[in-house]
């Protein structure tokens, strides 16, 4: 089917077609073209492509042309994220919008009763994080017994994320007979095993192999200590204008670093699991629009982030899973794009790197560190770093405790009320002051960043 160039010759209605014009799209990225024809079909689904593909497009387009005219709660797609769930929900209004194909958005962060009048209107689809699915079954304020569809996007995301046990409640909840579609940027044993069991003879469209990184994308690392990766960050940041994701492994690491940046004098923002919503939303759009050139991002947050001229993604931390890194270096050089991939790897990182040119097949060229940067010498100087890896620092009365995580502590999966009451502790973060997302000016240093002598 690789012949097939055109969205009309994909069987898609006139209605679509109108949709996908309104909406700008001019031919069917190669994910789209294969997967869209079983889909319309009713055959169970297994896609695999690269992040920016066009993934989301080829469940909903079909799912819209199913349910055309049917009323009543149809569809189910899960995503790992709230960034990701509400990025589907606003696609599925562009597309469904002339077809009255309608999308009850059921994430946490957020209040839950406009979810369940949504729920109790019965709009055709759910697009759900698996938390707030869970909790809004086991209220009784959601019924899944008339889905005819389910779409599980990022599936490798979300078994990582330890949501396996929520999916099984979920997918417990749903009819034997059903339609199902998974789709990921990866193919992991685990993703096979949950295929295995829970879609019946699917077809599957892998358009690149499991953990392929863009081709466009320029990818290096640099190999320095610890301590000197704040100043390499910001000696790129100087040297360049282009927007930059950047990845820690941490949320307060990802606060830490946010801070070093904006006093740089650079426009950044950060989204985390933290962060409300509402915070969330906001520093999102504002790096889309323009706003700020930087996003400081934790891996769980960064699933949906769609921004298509993302010019430079970097590895601030190495993740410890192998198939993060292909998710991270994907948010750069999609579609047509070209990007930078840059990753900084410290002596204790280094096993890390091996497994990730494993998992890539291909070797990640070393740059030198720019050592002889102004900026560079400055930032060393002043010995400006980021807390270490793996610890939190939580804020007392002006001074800075430092609390030891357990391995894979604060990256698992939330449910909803759990993502709520981190979003609901306004007090402790009275004392850290006003960021760049609320305020004109760099946040002001409170306090100092000396951890406590163990007891």
């Amino acid at each position: 089917m690789t012949h097939l160039t055109t969205f009309d010759s994909l069987g898609l209605s006139a209605s679509s077609l109108a949709a996908l014009a309104r909406a700008g799209y001019e031919r069917p990225t190669p994910i789209q073209q294969k997967a869209i024809p079983p889909a319309l079909a009713g055959r169970d689904l297994v896609g695999c492509a690269a992040t920016g593909t066009g993934k989301t497009a080829a469940f909903l387009l079909p799912i819209i042309e199913r349910l055309d005219g049917k009323k009543g709660t149809r569809a189910l797609v899960l995503a790992p994220t709230r960034e990701l769930a509400t990025q589907i929900a606003e696609h599925l209004e562009m597309f469904g919008r002339s077809r009255n194909v309608r999308g009850a958005v059921v994430i946490g962060g957020v209040g839950m009763q406009p979810q369940v009048r949504e729920l109790r209107e019965g709009h055709e689809v759910i697009v759900a994080t698996p938390g707030r699915l869970v909790d809004h079954l086991e209220r009784g304020t959601a019924r899944l017994t008339g889905i005819e569809i389910l779409v599980l996007d990022e599936a490798d995301r979300m078994l990582d994320m330890g949501f396996k046990p929520q999916l099984e409640k979920i997918l417990a909840k749903l009819p034997k007979q059903r339609q199902t579609m998974l789709f990921s940027a990866t193919m992991a044993g685990e993703v096979a095993s949950f295929t295995a069991r829970h879609l019946r003879s699917p077809e599957k469209v892998e358009i690149a192999r499991s953990g392929t990184i863009p081709e466009r994308a320029e990818q290096r690392v640099f190999l320095l200590p610890q301590q000197e990766k704040a100043a390499l960050l910001l000696a790129l940041l100087a040297e360049s204008k282009d927007s930059t994701l950047i990845f820690t492994r941490t949320r307060r690491r990802a606060d830490r670093l946010y801070q070093v940046i904006a006093r740089a004098g650079h426009e950044v923002a950060r989204i985390h699991a933290d962060r409300s919503q509402g915070q969330r939303r906001m520093a999102l759009d504002g790096f889309k629009d323009g706003k700020y050139r930087i996003l400081v991002a934790t891996d769980i947050a960064a699933r949906g982030i769609d921004v298509e001229e993302i010019g430079h993604v970097v590895n601030f931390d190495l993740p410890h899973v192998p198939e993060d890194y292909v998710h991270r270096v994907g948010r750069t050089a999609r579609a047509a794009a070209s990007g930078r991939a840059s990753s900084f790897c410290s002596p204790d990182e280094r096993d890390q790197l091996r497994d990730i040119e494993k998992f890539t097949r291909l070797p990640i060229t070393v740059a030198e560190v720019p050592r002889e940067s102004a900026v560079f010498r400055e930032v060393v100087a002043r010995r400006v770093d980021a807390p270490p890896p793996g610890r939190t620092y939580r804020r007392q009365g002006g001074s800075a405790h430092r609390h030891q995580k357990s391995p894979g502590s604060g990256g698992g999966a939330r449910s909803g009320s759990t993502q709520r009451s981190s979003s609901q502790r306004p007090a402790q973060r009275a004392s850290q002051g006003k960021t760049a997302e609320t305020s004109s000016g760099p946040p002001r240093r409170v306090g100092s960043w000396k951890p406590r002598r163990p007891r």
